[in-house]
């Protein structure tokens, strides 16, 4: 990483982003730091992707969003498309989590991908199935997501489900949740003793069927021998979409102990990047934003700059403090991203390291993946 930089490069950086600025769609010209001109040249170049958000719609059957009583009132409804741009991102990977105790699983699964599908229809977005629809909707600024659910849960079982859901959009399974399949579980998970050995059967026939159809496997919440088995199961790289190995516990003792056990180790986050994979940081353990990328550094460090990205695990859609992704802090102010953007480059990376922090390592994923795959 660069650590400093000096007048002349500073400068010759600052005229590079005004040429871009020009060049630049006008909703990203109209919103644009201009304190550092280098935060519109990262943003113009960058297809800048949150790998976990949740897009909370209230689909039917959706678990609902944790927070305190007082914040279970009814939000404003926001505009997806707006929302996104205000953050400066070009997408999100768009999760929700379905109800545990659900009755029927697959179709409350069912009924919450409609329930997007009326919130896409109604914001003017469409969902990205490939690495070209990423970069034509970046470069029409026009934002999209790649449709994610987290939790297979709705499996139950039926392998051909997977492909069912594909045809519906789904490109991105994060295999495991707070709790497994109750019908047939696919794997351990890292918040609960050990009971499967790891990955099940099961399990690596969804992994091999998300990489026959084209669908990114996500390990988040998987433990480590479960990620063992998925990488010998699979012949594509995986992803792991939002954890952290920074164990700092910031200023809320009770979020510090409550997420402990989501962490993952140097060792856990290393057989993920080894296979040509990307971990995703979130921003739970982080009071401000110069302390998630300080946990952004600490994740490069473990695993170099080819295989990290930002998976905040908050919602775009949220006006809440502290779940909302464009008031993930106290005084964050003027979209997520492009105020990550200017923390990272204040903390001495280089444009190009934020270019592949910021979306480019999840994209050569994607693109990997879904290469050769309608």
């Amino acid at each position: 990483m660069q650590s400093s930089h000096t007048r002349r490069d500073f400068l010759t950086a600052a005229v590079g982003a005004n040429v871009a600025l020009v060049l630049a769609p006008a909703w990203l010209r109209a919103q644009t730091d201009a304190e550092d001109p280098r935060v519109e040249r990262v943003l113009v170049d960058t297809i800048g992707i949150d790998i976990h958000n949740h897009v909370n719609v209230n689909a039917p059957g959706a678990r609902p969003q944790q927070g305190p009583k007082d914040q279970q009132k009814p939000q404003p409804a926001l505009d997806l498309a707006d929302e996104i741009k205000r953050s400066g991102l070009s997408a999100v990977c768009a999760a929700f989590r379905l109800d545990f105790n659900a009755s029927d699983p697959y179709a409350t699964f069912l009924q919450g991908l409609d329930a997007i599908d009326g919130q896409l229809a109604k914001d003017r977005i469409t969902r990205a199935l490939n690495l070209n629809d990423l970069k034509t909707a970046h470069e029409k600024g026009q934002p999209t997501i790649v449709q994610s659910i987290e939790g297979a849960h709705f499996l139950e079982g039926h392998l051909d489900r997977v492909e069912a859901v594909y045809k519906r959009g789904l490109r991105h399974l994060q295999l495991l949740h707070d709790k497994g399949d109750k019908v047939t579980p696919l794997g351990d998970i890292y918040t609960e003793p050990a009971r499967l050995g790891g990955l099940t059967a099961f399990g690596a026939a969804v992994v091999k069927e998300c990489n026959r159809l084209g669908i990114v496997v996500d390990l988040a919440h998987a433990s480590h021998e479960t990620v063992l088995g998925a990488l010998k199961s699979s012949n594509q790289p995986v992803i792991v979409s939002h954890t952290s190995i920074d164990t700092r516990p910031g200023k809320n003792p009770r979020m510090a102990k409550m997420m402990a056990s989501r962490l993952i180790s140097k060792d856990h986050a290393r057989v993920v990047a080894d296979a040509g994979g990307v971990i995703g940081v979130w921003t739970k353990l982080s009071d401000s934003m110069d302390e998630y990328v300080t946990g952004i550094k600490a994740m490069v460090d473990a695993v170099g700059i080819d295989h990290v990205g930002i998976g905040t695990d908050t919602d775009i859609l949220s006006s809440r403090p502290g779940q909302s992704t464009n008031a993930a802090w106290p005084g964050l102010s003027g979209g997520f991203f492009k105020a990550a953007v200017a923390e990272m480059l204040r903390q001495g990376f280089t444009p190009d390291e934020i270019g592949k922090i910021g979306g480019g390592n999840f994209c050569r994923v994607f693109d990997k993946v879904t290469t050769g795959h309608a």
